[in-house]
Formats: C-alpha cells, sequence, structure tokens
C-alpha cells in the first residue's frame, strides 16, 4: 500500500511508534512548536537581510545539478519523496482525479474518503481500512525506477537520508534500509497493538497472514485491535522525524525532492531546513512548493523559488520520478549502472527468496547493489 503527499499529518493524540529517548526529550508537540519557531526566524532573516545566500549552482537546470552532484561539493544528499514515486509500480496516489485513492473508495460507504484513515472512525470501523490494505498490500507492487537511483546514490556514498511520506516500503525493498529512511508517515513493516497498557509490537509476516485471509488484526495478549504502524489523521508524526531532521539538514549539500505536491504540514516544511546555499531540485509532473507571491513579494516564505528574478537555487524538472531519474544518471555518467541497478532489483524480486530484510539482521537473499548489478550485467553480455 501506498501513501500519497496528501497523507495524514499530525495531530493532538500521544505517539504511538516511539518512545521518548531519555526524560527530558521534548514531546512530538514542542518539537512542532520550536519548527514554527525556526520558520519564523527565516522569515525575519530573509526579511532584515541577514545572512547570505551563495550561488552554488552554474545554472538553474538538471545539468547544472549534475555537474555540482560531481563536484567535490556535494557529498550529502537529503532525498523528500512522495506517492509520486511510487504510481509507476501501480500504486495510486491519493487525490488525482478519477484516479486517485479517494476518487475510488465509494464501495466502502464511508461517510466521508479521508474516514478511512482517521485515527477515531478506524477504531471503530476497522474493516475498510483492511479491505483496502488487501487490495494495496506491500508485497504485491515492486521498486521503481527512482527508487533505484536513491539506492544508486546510497552505494555511490551520497545520500545522507530519505525522507519518506510513503507507506509502501518499496525503498526497503529497493536496498536502502532502516538508518537510511525516515518513514515520516510511518510503515506497514511493523504494527503495534492499540492499547496503551499493551502495546505488543508484530511483524510484517503477522500482519499480511491476517489481512491477506480477510481478518481483523486483534491482539493475542488482550484481544485489541492491531494497527499497522502508519500515521492516521489524529496521530502524530514519530519522534524520530524531529530528532533527525535537525540534525541532517543543516549538512545537507543538496535536496532531492520528487513525487510530492509538498502541501501537508510538517513535512513540506522541511525544504526550508536546508541552509539558504543549498541547491533544491524538484522532480514532479508540476511545480510544487512555491513561496506565496504575495508573502514573496513582502519578502517572507521560504518556499520554492524556480521563475522568479531573485531565483538562484531551486531547480524544477518537470517529469515523471522515474523519466526526472533516468535524466539526471545519464547526465551523471551512471546511466549503465542505474540500468543494471533496476535489472538486478527486478530479478530479486522475481526470485523465491526476495524478499524485505529485517532491522533485526534475518537471513535472506542479498539485495541489489550497484557493486553485484555490475557484475551480473557484464556476465550476461
Amino acid at each position: 500500500m501506498a501513501d500519497a503527499s496528501e497523507h495524514p499529518e499530525c495531530s493532538e493524540d500521544k505517539e504511538f511508534t516511539s518512545e521518548p529517548e531519555e526524560e527530558t526529550k521534548s514531546s512530538p508537540e514542542e518539537e512542532e512548536e520550536e519548527v514554527d519557531m525556526d520558520v519564523l526566524r527565516n522569515l525575519f532573516s530573509r526579511t532584515l537581510g541577514l545572512g547570505s545566500a551563495d550561488k552554488v549552482l552554474d545554472e538553474l537546470s538538471l545539468e547544472g545539478v549534475a555537474r555540482y552532484i560531481k563536484s567535490d561539493k556535494c557529498k550529502n544528499i537529503i532525498c523528500m519523496v512522495g506517492a509520486g514515486i511510487s504510481t509507476s509500480a501501480g500504486i495510486p496516489d491519493f487525490r488525482s482525479p478519477g484516479t486517485g485513492l479517494y476518487a475510488n473508495l465509494k464501495k466502502y460507504n464511508l461517510p466521508y474518503p479521508e474516514a478511512i484513515f482517521q485515527i477515531d472512525y478506524f477504531k471503530k470501523h476497522p474493516e475498510p481500512f483492511f479491505a483496502l490494505a488487501k487490495e494495496l498490500y506491500p508485497g504485491q507492487f515492486k521498486p521503481t525506477v527512482c527508487h533505484y537511483f536513491m539506492k544508486l546514490l546510497k552505494d555511490k556514498g551520497l545520500l545522507k537520508r530519505c525522507y519518506t511520506q510513503n507507506i509502501d516500503t518499496l525503498e526497503r525493498v529497493a536496498g536502502l534500509e532502516g538508518d537510511d529512511l525516515i518513514e515520516a508517515h510511518g510503515t506497514f513493516y511493523s504494527s503495534h497493538c492499540v492499547s496503551y497498557s499493551c502495546h505488543k509490537e508484530y511483524n510484517l509476516d503477522w500482519m499480511k497472514d491476517k489481512i491477506l485471509s480477510d481478518r481483523i488484526p486483534s491482539c493475542d495478549e488482550c484481544s485489541s485491535l492491531v494497527k499497522p504502524d502508519i500515521v492516521f489523521f489524529g496521530e502524530n508524526l514519530p519522534a524520530r522525524f524531529f530528532t533527525s531532521m535537525k540534525m541532517d539538514f543543516p549538512s545537507c549539500d543538496l535536496l532531492i525532492i520528487m513525487g510530492t505536491s509538498l502541501q501537508v504540514q510538517p513535512f513540506a516544511g522541511l525544504v526550508g531546513r536546508v541552509s539558504k546555499s543549498c541547491p533544491r531540485l524538484l522532480i514532479n509532473m508540476e511545480k510544487a512548493g512555491q513561496a506565496d507571491p504575495l508573502l514573496g513579494l513582502l519578502g517572507f516564505g521560504s518556499g520554492m523559488d524556480f521563475d522568479s528574478d531573485k531565483a538562484y537555487r531551486d531547480v524544477a524538472h518537470i517529469s515523471t520520478c522515474d523519466d526526472g531519474c533516468l535524466a539526471l544518471a545519464d547526465l551523471l555518467g551512471w546511466k549503465e549502472d542505474l540500468d543494471a541497478l533496476v535489472k538486478q532489483g527486478k530479478n530479486w524480486c522475481d526470485s523465491p527468496g526476495g524478499k524485505t530484510k529485517d532491522d533485526e539482521g534475518g537471513e535472506t537473499a542479498d539485495k541489489p547493489s550497484t557493486a553485484s548489478a555490475k557484475q551480473q550485467e557484464e556476465e550476461s553480455r
């Protein structure tokens, strides 16, 4: 199943997936307030002309981005991705007219489409969610070219982190591991009992067995409902999202944003967390995340600026995510590497042993890597 850039954001309920690392740790609500304060600081800094904004790219184009990546100045790349990177795998996004997920939920007799991801509705009526989950369950879809491009960035030693709004686990299937990922809207990879007094954890195989056999998952210990660790409307984002972004974004040399409308906060606000000099590349079917024109005239806003006379670091490449990644790989001289990685990945997914390796190091078939992909490609010639 996949998430979208419009997937459930956080609100008031207690966090259900993460425990505080120490007693002095801020709550998710305090973390979000701090994000808001950072945005205000950036606004005042821009308005008062404080700080510098060095131009890093020699050209605001995909070619300019490629030249920068090949330089020794670009060492830490962060990817921000949404549902658009998974649509070519056959997973619908949320809001596209006619084809989006919300446009095809009439058979579930919901009071409104978003109710299927509303935590209060889910606890009372879990049947629609699990029926939908069976249709779109992880494991029925394969990673896309875009997923493997991010794995290639990792193999090249350039990927700092991937921040994903998706819950389809395809980043993991493509070869990214737990430390490479911030799954901002949660994941099907694990599940928990919804009872706060129990909170027993269950793995992917356990949940898959229940969903595919049309059984509503209930806890073995207390018989309460068990929910995949995806973030519903009415729940907070994982605490790791807030702690990691503080460490990752200040050291980011290039931000690559793919397949997201940048409409849902606090995820969308990540684009303003990088330094003023950090280039930002958007690969999407349309421009997204642009600053409000009125606020821009007043000097406010940390949104994307692709077209104004003041644009100096933001590049929009309008295409599918797969085509954009192929074009960038070609400019970088990585096309053969990417083609071989995609081919090996598809073979791995089709093999009997192909499955996602768990974070505990469970034995599985080897995941795709650039080195082994190139070796397989050479052997097949």
